[in-house]
């Protein structure tokens, strides 16, 4: 049984990648984003958290939350969230004929990869860094041209808050790649 480490900083902020099973482009369909959306609040009414950023892209997603002071427990909110969108969509995104002997031992879909990834923010410089890279994403996948014209985005918020120029992203190259879980 494998052991993985993982962060554990009591009302921390934590980035995330989570990705569909085997890569599937399912996230971004209308259904998939209200099961999401549903499973989400859903959990933070029991299990709170604030999202900072949040990217939704076809075959997975990144976020930035932070967890309340006396909580670190990310693990067990994303297993309630998976749950809950896989308790939804399981008639029109499972499929048993994939559904490995390991998946049946955990009694799991095929819906998401067992795990995710995290990272724990350190600093403001970190959190800003990070910031960047989730919404610089859907253009580093090659889904728009500009930041602002993906829809599934925290972008937008800031945007509108004065945080990001309306047209960031367009004229500059991150240099990330690699290092966020994808």
């Amino acid at each position: 049984m494998s052991n993985y480490r993982r962060t554990r900083v009591t009302g921390g902020t934590f980035l995330f990648t989570v990705v569909a099973g085997e890569r599937r482009k399912i996230l971004t369909a209308p259904e998939s984003r209200q099961a999401l959306r549903n499973a989400i609040n859903a959990v933070k009414l029991q299990y709170p958290f604030i999202v900072e950023a949040w990217v939704l892209l076809p075959e997975h997603l990144h976020c930035i939350w932070t967890l309340p002071e006396s909580d670190r427990d990310y693990s067990k909110r994303w297993g309630l969230i998976k749950a809950g969108f896989s308790k939804q969509m399981k008639k029109t995104l499972h499929y048993d004929a994939r559904l490995t002997r390991s998946k049946q031992k955990h009694r799991e879909t095929t819906i998401w990869q067992r795990r995710f990834w995290e990272h724990s923010i350190r600093d403001e410089e970190d959190f800003r860094q990070h910031m960047d890279y989730v919404h610089y994403n859907p253009l580093k996948h090659g889904l728009v041209n500009h930041v602002k014209d993906w829809p599934y985005s925290t972008f937008h918020r800031y945007a509108a808050m004065g945080i990001y120029p309306e047209n960031w992203g367009s004229d500059i190259a991150l240099n990330l790649d690699g290092e966020f879980g994808e």
